[in-house]
């Protein structure tokens, strides 16, 4: 009886937490939906709560903003809007610490959470998985002697909080896995293990002895 009762969670638990994200993720973007005149909402011309519809705007919105931003016109806008936030003190500071590190992130050029790495941490002998962030800096690369690297230690099982360390390129250890796998790894505490994509070498054929 335990052995299916543990059967039925390993199905259960899943799906149950896969739909519980689908639906806070859903119905936080539903609430763009307010953004709109009562008259024009959906519910008030369909005559019920379509679940989704605040998603489909939200994607919208975020396509014509970027649409709007790759023109002169629209770059111009952009200078202007963050010209205005930069003059309000407490905003300036979170929205462009907020910019500088989406910025990073999303860029395609960028090496920000590119790689996976193996490193010691907490102490020599005690090994845990890092994402690579960059390289230091501006003054703290000034005094810092040799080959650095930034990177980023999540912790488990909720990798967005974490540790931020500089370490030596040759104390860091490049994994041969994507970022995607190695953050599985993270949240499921070392049990989702990925698979080695590394060539393991083919066991030489034995040789029989000659008779004589």
């Amino acid at each position: 009886m335990k052995k299916y009762f543990i059967t039925g969670l390993l199905i259960w638990i899943p799906l149950a937490i896969t739909f519980w994200v689908l639906n806070l993720i859903v119905t936080t973007m539903d609430q763009t939906l307010l953004l709109l005149p009562e008259s024009i909402r959906p519910h008030t011309w369909l005559g019920v709560h379509v679940p989704g519809l605040g998603v489909v705007l939200s994607l919208l919105v975020v396509l014509i903003t970027g649409l709007l931003a790759a023109n002169i016109i629209g770059q111009r806008m952009v200078r202007m809007w963050e010209g205005m936030l930069a003059r309000i003190p407490v905003v300036k500071t979170i929205y462009n610490s907020v910019k500088q590190v989406s910025d990073t992130l999303f860029s395609s050029s960028g090496e920000a959470f590119r790689k996976a790495l193996l490193v010691q941490y907490p102490r020599p002998g005690a090994w845990t998985i890092a994402f690579q962030t960059g390289v230091p800096a501006g003054d703290v690369a000034g005094h810092l002697s040799g080959d650095y690297v930034s990177v980023y230690i999540p912790t488990t099982p909720n990798p967005t909080s974490g540790f931020f360390l500089m370490l030596p390129r040759s104390e860091v250890i490049e994994l041969d896995m994507s970022v995607d796998a190695a953050l599985k790894y993270v949240i499921s505490m070392g049990v989702a293990a990925p698979a080695s994509t590394r060539r393991e070498a083919a066991p030489k054929p034995s040789v029989a002895p000659e008779q004589h």
